[in-house]
């Protein structure tokens, strides 16, 4: 994770729709010492968050698109240093591995480090300098039902690699749709997609604040003063 220069954790904040995703992803970045919070409460963002002091602000997939833009802009303005992040998919973890990705490339981790992931292959490739803890992790979606989708995860590999080349395969049981891996390199953190969310659900995402298609949830809006 990164710091400021005055040694204070990154300031996270999520902007997204299904309670439990929002509630489990403060806990992940929470525990791995970031300020974090989650909101689901759109119109509200600008009056319930100082905005002018937030490092990374990450989008679900759900939030609707002229209501990403407008914030976009209005952040942007009074905070042209914050890093926007738009969510793969609902998965607690992998969103908070996406936190992770920014903060960790502002550091940029080891030297000498290149991580990739061959799609035909499907594996993770490594290139490495010197000696170095390796993680590779699995995330997929279960179901997409609304609100509430639900995930699963595996750990594909965790230990430590010489320097060189090395080859980490997916096992056959990660599914070729709206699947996932991210890949830490002592504290350089990668994601990839595996599969592609289905059409089916990307479009159920809504196009304006209008559009209510999508049935109503809890209302979520965490404050980094409660924990």
């Amino acid at each position: 994770m990164n710091t400021t220069p005055t040694n204070e954790p990154d300031r996270i904040l999520v902007v997204g729709r299904s309670p439990s995703v929002l509630v489990a992803t403060v806990d992940i970045l929470r525990a791995k010492g970031y300020t974090a919070d989650a909101t689901n409460q759109f119109d509200h963002v600008l009056d319930d968050y100082d905005v002018t002091d937030l490092d990374v602000l990450v989008f679900g997939g759900m939030v609707p698109a002229d209501t990403k833009q407008y914030l976009r802009g209005e952040v942007s303005k009074r905070n042209p240093q914050v890093s926007f992040v738009q969510g793969l998919a609902g998965i607690a973890g992998l969103i908070a591995a996406q936190v992770e990705a920014v903060t960790s490339d502002e550091r940029r981790g080891p030297d000498g480090v290149e991580i990739a992931y061959a799609a035909v292959r499907r594996c993770a490739q490594l290139t490495l300098k010197e000696r170095a803890h390796v993680t590779v992790e699995a995330l997929w979606h279960t179901s997409f039902t609304p609100p509430e989708p639900k995930s699963t995860s595996m750990r594909v590999f965790d230990g430590n690699l010489e320097a060189g080349f090395h080859v980490i395969p997916l096992p056959g049981r990660v599914p070729f749709e709206a699947s996932f891996i991210t890949v830490a390199v002592d504290d350089l953190v990668r994601v990839f997609t595996v599969g592609a969310m289905p059409n089916a659900v990307t479009r159920m995402a809504p196009t304006s604040a209008n559009d209510k298609g999508l049935p109503e949830v809890g209302h979520v809006t965490t404050s980094s003063n409660d924990h």
